[in-house]
């Protein structure tokens, strides 16, 4: 897998502008009962008549057979070989809220889950609870203390929150205490080698701590950790690409991996509406945006066909909004599939267009998984999205003499 720096000086920079549309979860499989992908069932008139005019095809966002978390699934997508730049989540959903991360810090993605009188999980999200439930859970769990280190929690949104230890000496070569199953107990951590030993101390005296302290909670009476992370450093995309890049994402993670890969982010709200209006009102100041669509994922992983199907259909009047700007190059990709009948990540191919004042249309009649398989990109890692931005853009000069 070519890494993005090997090609360096072949990047230029032009007033070109790039947006780059990443929709969670994207890629679907075929209902059982009707033999049709979410793609195929949704009505998108706006994705379809985008297709018939772009170049398509089908990406593989780590390797053949390897289902991608989001973060692997988006550095692809920027360019980064994800196998060479692994970041845990925990410090993604730290730098998307703006949590102080210090080299030698450990961050970890918290959810707040449900269990049993016999302490067997019977909801791992507490029926996602809403942000106004958990945030005063969080400002107890954040009074917790642990001899040997300093602890933070701070929530994210909805049902999830960040724990961050600091202290001499931490590792993140730990376990995670999600089983990612119901029905059975939460997993004490673990350490992979003996340089995480104190650390997987810390952390157990402090789910011990928060079960007591939740133990009363109808819903929210105990916490899963995974992701555990130390601070990533990753080479900055707009030094590498000469670019002047943007991220805009509603979902703090998100932020994070924008963060991460060196853009800017740009505040914007809730809804990815607010994330279309905020890309309009700075789409003079920078020539490559990153912008997200969280809900098709949510839908997928909670394996609700009909309501990924809809969540499609809403992405697709904002269509011709990003398209009104006139963007020199505008990608849509889906950094990993999340069919609705795994309710999981998936290792299935992701559909892809690329759409430019280069790309005429191809004979591909739709968007989805199928249509996409034959069109003139065919299937490509994720990885070479970026080669094929700069260059429709005018941003790739040619390779050797």
């Amino acid at each position: 897998m070519i890494d993005l720096e090997t090609i360096r000086d072949c990047y230029i920079s032009t007033p070109s502008k790039i947006v780059l549309l990443v929709v969670d979860g994207l890629g679907g499989l075929a209902n059982p009962d009707t033999g049709r992908s979410e793609l195929e069932s949704a009505r998108i008139p706006n994705l379809d008549a985008m297709a018939q005019q772009s170049a398509c095809g089908l990406t593989t966002p780590v390797l053949p057979g390897v289902a991608p978390g989001s973060g692997p699934g988006h550095l692809a997508l920027f360019g980064y070989d994800p196998l060479k730049y692994m970041i845990g989540r925990g410090a993604l959903e730290g730098l998307g809220i703006d949590m102080e991360l210090k080299p030698g810090d450990v961050a970890a993605r918290g959810n707040f889950c449900t269990v049993d009188h016999r302490g067997m999980l019977t909801d791992r999200r507490a029926g996602r609870i809403p942000s106004e439930l958990s945030e005063p859970l969080c400002r107890r769990l954040d009074q917790i203390t642990v001899p040997g280190a300093e602890l933070s929690v701070l929530p994210v949104e909805s049902y999830r929150f960040v724990l961050r230890l600091r202290s001499p000496g931490l590792s993140e070569r730990i376990t995670e205490t999600d089983p990612q199953q119901v029905g059975v107990p939460a997993l004490a951590v673990q350490p992979l080698d003996h340089n995480a030993e104190k650390t997987a101390r810390l952390v157990n005296q402090f789910v011990e701590q928060a079960r007591q302290m939740l133990a009363e909670e109808e819903r929210a009476n105990m916490v899963l950790l995974r992701g555990f992370a130390q601070l990533p450093s990753l080479p900055p995309m707009g030094d590498v690409y000469r670019l002047n890049p943007a991220g805009i994402a509603a979902y703090p993670m998100y932020r994070g991996l924008a963060t991460v890969a060196g853009m800017k982010i740009i505040a914007t709200g809730h809804t990815f509406g607010d994330e279309v209006e905020t890309l309009r009102e700075h789409y003079k100041q920078h020539d490559f945006f990153f912008i997200h669509y969280k809900p098709a994922d949510a839908a997928g992983e909670d394996g609700n066909f009909a309501a990924k199907v809809k969540r499609l259909e809403e992405l697709d009047p904002f269509i011709p909004q990003i398209r009104e700007l006139n963007p020199d190059v505008f990608i849509v990709a889906g950094d990993h599939a999340t069919p609705a009948i795994m309710a999981a990540h998936s290792w299935h191919p992701v559909p892809f267009m690329l759409h430019s004042k280069l790309t005429r249309g191809e004979g591909v009649p739709r968007f989805n998984e199928r249509a996409c398989a034959q069109g003139s990109l065919g299937r490509i890692p994720a990885t070479q999205a970026m080669l094929l931005a700069l260059a429709h853009a005018g941003k790739l000069v040619k390779y050797g003499p």
